[in-house]
């Protein structure tokens, strides 16, 4: 795994350890980056599942202002915190020991807002269907917000969920990135 463009370019990162973890590959974090486009640079970036936190990572390489990682997984964040240490990132970065549900819960309470929310659910539990009702009635996005889900193709999202409206989909092999914005605004056409 690498840091594909942006200030960290080339910068090794290290890797999951075990069955099960799948790490968004490059061609996955090319496609998300060029469908983020300029947004990125000054972004409030949330990184839910962030497990190495590769693609939170390149979002702090890219120009985003903070990254927020939530990975309730222990070996994961010790990956992911010798990430940020590797790349002198973790002023930077906030990070969460819990699950993304538990996250979205005491967030909203607290007022803070993302401009990019990126969820990287585990394929295998489809957390992505439970996932999308709490982002679409939560207090974390704003009209110009956008939420990138990267899921397993065959899963079928919904075109509406809450506030959210999916405005597109790009399928990479088994993974399909689905982008949403709050009621279709806000989010130049992706």
């Amino acid at each position: 795994m690498r840091i594909i463009a942006g200030s960290q370019k080339g910068r090794r990162l290290l890797g999951p350890k075990g069955a099960g973890l799948r790490p968004t590959s490059d061609r996955v974090k090319e496609a998300l980056f060029a469908i983020l486009g300029p947004r990125i640079v000054g972004a409030r970036f949330l990184d839910l599942y962030a497990g190495t936190g590769a693609v939170g990572i390149e979002a702090l390489s890219r120009g985003a202002q903070q990254v927020t990682f939530v990975e309730p997984n222990p070996d994961s964040l010790r990956v992911l915190r010798a990430n940020l240490d590797r790349c002198g990132l973790l002023p930077v970065a906030d990070i969460h020991a819990c699950s993304a549900e538990v996250f979205l819960r005491r967030r909203a309470s607290q007022g803070s807002t993302y401009d990019v929310v990126f969820a990287d659910p585990p394929y295998r539990i489809d957390s992505g269907r439970a996932l999308l009702p709490s982002l679409g009635l939560g207090a974390i996005i704003t009209l110009d917000s956008i939420v990138v889900l990267e899921h397993f193709t065959k899963v079928v999202v919904p075109p509406r969920v809450g506030r959210l409206t999916r405005l597109r989909q790009y399928r990479h092999g088994d993974t399909t990135l689905s982008v949403f914005g709050v009621n279709g605004e806000g989010a130049d056409s992706p």
